[in-house]
């Protein structure tokens, strides 16, 4: 195994399935040395992330949590704490998702709660739980937003999702503010479509996508020292 780039543990959220983002960013990171904290809904996928993992030589460990229950969310950051330490080189907060909402005027109520809970409430608590960790291992913090979050988008009948994500480029820009004095640094990263096994299926093969492995290079460097005058910054990937 490479020596690690990181002060501590990476955690990151929303490890996901096979063939999606969490896959490629879990590798990235592992392959730069770090000892990986991977945390999904369902345990299941968390598990099956860690031991492929862990079968390449890695290191990783998993965790279930619905990371929209703050109490959930403050168990884990105990479990964390006891058992990998009391300091985090970086984390990742990839859990979120999407749906479309519809036209404002005809748009899906349920829609828009779920939006806001599994995009900007999981990063919230995550934030807030795992706070002193990272300022612990003076790490970094890599939030996921989306291209629908940036100036110009075309946001029609996805409303809900675009504006849970442009919260979490507001929530990141607060925590580089209230902690630059602390070492910690936040950044959010803006993708177009990116191709995963779910997107294509969704969408079709003739598709601009970002590939997942250019998104785990962009999370890895952010995570990196080599980024350390980076922070606050809502960076594009298309």
């Amino acid at each position: 195994m490479p020596r690690s780039e990181f002060r501590g543990p990476v955690l990151l959220t929303g490890a996901g399935r096979e063939g999606q983002v969490g896959e490629a960013v879990a590798r990235a990171l592992a392959d730069r040395g770090a000892t990986l904290l991977l945390v999904d809904r369902n345990p299941d996928q968390a598990r099956d992330r860690a031991s492929a993992l862990t079968r390449a030589g890695f290191q990783a460990f998993s965790f279930g949590c619905d990371l929209a229950d703050d109490a959930a969310v403050a168990d884990l950051a105990s479990r964390v704490h006891r058992e990998h330490g009391n300091a985090l080189g970086a984390l990742v907060h990839l859990a979120g998702g999407f749906a479309m909402s519809g036209a404002v005027g005809e748009s899906d109520v349920e829609v828009y709660h779920r939006m806001i809970s599994i995009n900007l409430t999981t990063a919230f608590l995550v934030t807030r739980a795992f706070l002193p960790l990272v300022r612990a291992g003076r790490g970094a913090i890599v939030y996921f937003a989306s291209e629908a979050a940036l100036p110009g988008a075309k946001v029609a009948k996805v409303a809900a999702y675009a504006a849970a994500k442009s919260a979490v480029a507001t929530l990141m820009r607060a925590v580089a503010q209230d902690e630059r004095d602390s070492g910690v640094r936040a950044n959010a990263l803006a993708p177009s479509s990116i191709r995963t096994a779910a997107n294509v299926q969704s969408m079709g093969d003739n598709v601009r996508y970002v590939e997942r492995e250019e998104v785990a290079c962009a999370v890895a460097f952010l995570c990196s020292d080599d980024a350390s005058a980076i922070t606050g910054q809502l960076i594009a990937l298309s």
